[in-house]
C-alpha cells in the first residue's frame, strides 16, 4: 500500500497501487446499470415483450462489456507503468556498465 507521505514526494508512483481500487468501482458501476437496465427491461416487457427482451439482452450484454472495459483499461494503465519500471531498470544497466 501507500503512505500519506507517499502523496506528496514523487519518488514513487502511486497510480498502480489506486488503480485496483478504481477497476472494482467500474465493475460494481456495470453491474448496477446492468441491474437497473434488466429491471427497466422486466418493466418495458409489460407492454412490448419484444422491445423488452432486446432491453434486456443489450443491458446484460452492456453489463458483460462494462467490466471487460475496465479490465483492459486498468491492465494498459497498469502496463504503462510497468514499462517505466522496466526502462528505468534499463537505463540503470547502462549506466552501471558505463561506470565500469
Amino acid at each position: 500500500m501507500f503512505g500519506l507521505g507517499d502523496l506528496f514526494q514523487w519518488e514513487r508512483f502511486v497510480t498502480p497501487t489506486v488503480i485496483k481500487v478504481f477497476y472494482w468501482l467500474a465493475v460494481v458501476i456495470a453491474i448496477l446499470l446492468g441491474f437497473a437496465g434488466m429491471v427497466s427491461a422486466l418493466t418495458t416487457m409489460a407492454f412490448n415483450p419484444f422491445v423488452g427482451m432486446i432491453f434486456l439482452i443489450t443491458s446484460l450484454l452492456g453489463a458483460f462489456m462494462g467490466v471487460i472495459l475496465a479490465r483492459i483499461i486498468a491492465e494498459f494503465v497498469l502496463i504503462v507503468f510497468r514499462i517505466n519500471e522496466h526502462l528505468g531498470a534499463i537505463r540503470n544497466q547502462g549506466t552501471d556498465i558505463r561506470g565500469q
